[in-house]
């Protein structure tokens, strides 16, 4: 989907468990950001708030740094897809699913963009979810890409 210069891409799957869970996150003030933002919505639904995993960001953060190196938003690159990003982090999962954006500065437009579509809100406000990992990264010209990862780990 693409309005005025932003593009979402939603992906979600249901099925596969974690090994190396780093035992530290620090969050950036805009993936702290975004997270609230993801839980406000769902408290809005009386949703239980997405706890963050750091093993969740640190997938999201590389997805995230990958677009803005590669100048290409997309679930899959490299020849993997988000399930075997997490796979390949060690993450066991019993639902996991993806959300990525591009072109915006402003967080609120970020969620409200992925609010406004179908697949992306799905995936905000699932009830199978339990984890969220965000992440953000800008290319060479300052363009934004960011990726959230949730995740119900086994």
């Amino acid at each position: 989907m693409i309005r005025s210069g932003f593009v979402l891409i939603c992906f979600g799957m249901w099925f596969s468990s974690r090994a190396g869970e780093p035992a530290k996150l620090d969050m950036t003030k805009e993936e702290q950001k975004l997270v609230e933002l993801t839980n406000a919505e769902r408290k809005k639904k009386d949703l239980p708030a997405l706890k963050p995993s750091a093993l969740l960001f640190k997938v999201a953060r590389a997805h995230s740094a990958n677009m803005a190196k590669q100048g290409k938003m997309a679930h899959d690159l490299d020849g993997k897809n988000p399930f075997q990003r997490l796979k390949d982090a060690g993450y066991t999962y019993f639902f996991a699913g993806e959300n990525v954006a591009a072109g915006l500065d402003e967080l609120d437009e970020v969620m409200k963009g992925w609010m406004e579509s179908e697949p992306h809100r799905k995936n905000i406000l699932s009830e199978k979810f339990t984890e969220i990992g965000v992440g953000v990264a800008r290319d060479k010209k300052g363009e934004p890409y960011f990726t959230q990862v949730f995740g119900k780990p086994r």
